[in-house]
């Protein structure tokens, strides 16, 4: 499921040349919106701790997948420049969105992250977690490819951006299909990190990698 759900196309690529060769912004500005991303990811860090705790992880992943496609399609008023009629200049949008899209994203990572610890056995820790992120970064991978795809299919180049709302509708709407699988997660996903405790009542079987609880066995 975390590789479906990591692997939905992107259009990263096309909106880095959009907003410096159409919206003109320099390196300056570029570098400011990381600053604000990093940032935000921090405040999301500290959500999660203060309000998400008690969530059941299968829960948060839902709905912060659900909550990425509208929010993933609100750049569409930054192609069309239908933010500058509404009185929103281009900047103030893209750092809006930045701030947004960083708390969300952090909501949605830290739970797997926590569900990966409480059902680590013992003196793996290391392996378990490089084959997480082999995992998040390998699925990146196919989904910036299959955005490069998209990109090309469609004709966006760096002077080109007829298709770009095209494409950024695809790339929303796409990170919805990994709810088809969410049901994978009905064994290890249905408690919150605050529900599972110190992991003490969850038996991971090594030699066949089922998951099992104290009161199953």
């Amino acid at each position: 499921f975390l590789f479906l759900w990591q692997s939905t196309p992107t259009g990263e690529g096309a909106m880095l040349y959009f907003m410096t060769n159409d919206l003109g912004f320099g390196p300056e500005f570029l570098g400011r919106a990381r600053l604000v991303s990093a940032a935000s990811a921090l405040i999301g860090v500290w959500g999660y701790q203060k309000f998400l705790r008690s969530v059941p992880i299968k829960d948060i992943l839902y709905w912060t997948t659900i909550a990425s496609a509208p929010l993933g399609l609100l750049q569409l008023l930054l192609i069309t420049h239908a933010n500058r009629a509404i009185g929103i200049p281009d900047g103030a949008f893209v750092l809006g969105d930045d701030v947004v899209l960083s708390i969300l994203g952090e909501f949605a990572f830290l739970p797997t992250l926590v569900l990966a610890a409480r059902l680590c056995p013992p003196g793996v820790e290391a392996v378990l977690f490089a084959t997480l992120m082999s995992i998040f970064n390998g699925a990146s991978t196919v989904g910036t490819e299959v955005g490069a795809a998209l990109t090309k299919y469609l004709g966006i180049t760096e002077s080109n951006f007829d298709n770009l709302a095209l494409l950024n509708v695809i790339c929303s709407l796409s990170c919805l299909y990994p709810l088809l699988f969410i049901g994978w997660l009905d064994d290890v996903g249905g408690k919150s990190e605050e529900e599972q405790g110190d992991g003490s009542d969850i038996v991971l079987d090594v030699p066949t990698g089922s998951v099992e609880t104290k009161g199953e066995r």
